[in-house]
């Protein structure tokens, strides 16, 4: 099936984004407490140097994988779930063949 030609429902949709929301607020929570422990790191200006390009690299990184169009959710999700930020569980309530799609996209991903 063409990912582009899924078709959400009102209720996916909310589920979805409620998963979705979880997701990010639990990669971010670890992004604040790698950054906390950097930053009591430093000693020098390069230390600093050094967390403004991870924190760049990051946002780069977050902003490619919380991609939030219908078109893009299911390996959006399937790669949260390979990173952890996101549990099969938070799934239930979509549709079989979205969760199918979902989990054999994580299954391929974590092959890779």
């Amino acid at each position: 099936m063409d990912l582009h030609e899924l078709r959400w429902s009102g209720s996916e949709k909310k589920i979805a984004r409620q998963a979705f929301e979880a997701a990010i607020e639990a990669a971010l929570a670890g992004i604040v407490t790698k950054f906390k422990a950097k930053a009591a790191a430093v000693v020098t200006v390069s230390d600093v140097w050094d967390i403004e390009n991870y924190l760049r690299r990051l946002r780069r990184e977050a902003d490619e994988l919380f991609d939030y169009r219908y078109s893009r959710l299911c390996s959006v999700f399937a790669r949260l779930i390979c990173l952890g930020h996101m549990d099969e569980g938070q799934l239930a309530g979509l549709s079989d063949d979205k969760r199918e799609i979902i989990l054999g996209l994580r299954d391929w991903m974590r092959e890779r």
